[in-house]
């Protein structure tokens, strides 16, 4: 029931908001809004969503302050609280970011960086872990993840185009013959939207994730899909996405190298091999 968000807070025109209790990160309410994963989700966000740009982490114990949005900057910065006794540090979360907003154009940027350093501790509830070979053998042991995503989009006529950048670093506290050194990942991606009509939008994606450190590996992945409104609350959606993967990561488990396995975004779906094609269709109503 709570496995998305739970907080309590106050908020105020002119002074901002307030709030504490299990919640997104800053980069996840002021970026990813402007990036692909804002469009179409899962299937337009980073392979194993290495860089938190679908929302897969939730910080548990966290304070956040958002600003009223001024001249068109809007604020943000959190802490969580790691929750061990005698360490204030110890599984501790923050972030912040920053957006600006001008007609149809949006500019914003973030940082975030949590800490596992026992993995039972983490404000963070631990690292980003779906199920994917691509992020899954650096966080199986005591470490910290941190992530810094900058995002511009632009509206014009019927189209919306937008571009993002984001490194994101997975350290280890205990180096392994495999794992001895900080895990980089480096992701650019870019998408074009197009209104066809008021009821009906199409639109593309590509990312490339690069990987450096205790292992190489990289990312080549198209996505597109298309939303039908049949009323303001009910749409159908059709999308689909291809990946290819090159290079060598870790096991699950962490323990060996091996080849580089394909994921289509944020699903945990992974291919057995390094080549996926993913598709959905579905009908959404929103209560």
């Amino acid at each position: 029931m709570f496995g998305r968000k739970a907080y309590v807070g106050l908020a105020d025109a002119r002074f901002g908001s307030v709030t504490l209790g299990r919640q997104y990160d800053p980069t996840v309410d002021l970026v990813q809004g402007i990036t692909g994963d804002g469009v179409f989700g899962a299937f337009f966000t980073t392979p194993g969503d290495a860089d938190n740009n679908d929302n897969s982490i939730r910080v548990n114990n966290s304070v956040k302050y958002t600003s009223p949005t001024l001249a068109g900057f809007t604020f943000e910065a959190m802490y969580g609280l790691g929750g061990t006794a005698g360490s204030i540090s110890s599984g501790n979360s923050m972030g912040a970011a920053l957006a600006w907003s001008n007609g149809g154009l949006n500019i914003a940027g973030g940082y975030l960086y949590t800490k596992n350093d026992t993995l039972a501790n983490a404000s963070s509830g631990g690292f980003i872990n779906n199920g994917s070979l691509v992020t899954a053998g650096y966080g199986v042991t005591p470490g910290s993840f941190q992530t810094a995503h900058a995002a511009i989009s632009y509206a014009f006529n019927k189209f919306t185009v937008g571009a993002r950048y984001s490194n994101s670093q997975y350290k280890t506290y205990t180096p392994s013959a495999v794992f001895n050194d900080t895990e980089k990942f480096n992701v650019v991606s870019g998408y074009v939207a197009y209104q066809f009509t008021p009821a009906l939008m199409a639109a593309v994606n590509y990312g490339y994730t690069k990987t450096s450190g205790a292992q190489s590996a990289n990312y080549n992945q198209v996505s597109a899909g298309v939303d039908y409104f049949l009323s303001k609350r009910t749409d159908l959606y059709a999308i689909a996405g291809y990946t290819k993967a090159n290079g060598s990561t870790l096991s699950a488990d962490g323990a060996s190298v091996v080849a580089a396995t394909a994921n289509v975004g944020d699903y945990n779906t992974a291919s057995s091999n390094s080549k996926q094609v993913l598709a959905v269709v579905g009908m959404r109503h929103k209560f």
